[in-house]
């Protein structure tokens, strides 16, 4: 694939030749499809290396929790402050672990928002021991779609194709040339 062929690599406002040649790099050794990897970080940050949530301290192109960037190594006011091209670095770090079971687009995005569940049943609530199904769907509201205070995998699963048109929805469909 060519680097200007890539999923919303129109929105990417810096380093933008560099930035999606890194993205068909990463996903390459991950053994994924870059569209799924840009399509995470577009619904995650707009692509926005500097994006910050302020609900729960989440920085970056996916929005790395302080703890994860904490068990990465870096903090996450470093994190926000490194490029777009550095922050990728980090993003391979991320999913490396989960090399070959990031079969389709919503797999990575679940490795991304809640890694545990990546090959749970479609009608499982995500929850865990320390947080709660109605605490995470509070604080996802547009991914419990029923608005039942719970999200399932598969709501989860649905979710990642909200808002994308069918030609998008296709190309998230297909899997990684390997």
């Amino acid at each position: 694939m060519e680097w200007q062929n890539l999923l919303f690599a129109s929105r990417v406002t810096e380093n933008r030749e560099a930035f999606c040649k890194k993205v068909l790099d990463v996903s390459d050794r991950l053994g994924i499809n870059p569209d799924w990897l840009m399509a995470v970080m577009y619904k995650e940050s707009g692509l926005n290396a500097a994006a910050y949530n302020a609900q729960g301290g989440a920085v970056g192109l996916i929005q790395f929790m302080p703890a994860t960037a904490a068990a990465l190594g870096v903090t996450s006011d470093v994190m926000r402050r490194l490029s777009n091209l550095a922050q990728l670095d980090y993003v391979y770090k991320y999913y490396y672990p989960y090399k070959g079971r990031l079969n389709s687009y919503p797999d990575l995005y679940l490795a991304t928002f809640f890694p545990r569940a990546l090959g749970w049943a479609d009608e499982r609530v995500i929850e865990s021991g320390t947080l709660s199904a109605t605490t995470i769907a509070c604080q996802n509201p547009a991914i419990d779609m029923d608005k039942n205070k719970q999200i399932t995998v598969g709501e989860f699963r649905a979710y990642c194709y909200k808002g994308f048109s069918a030609d998008v929805v296709e190309r998230l469909k297909k899997k990684a040339v390997r």
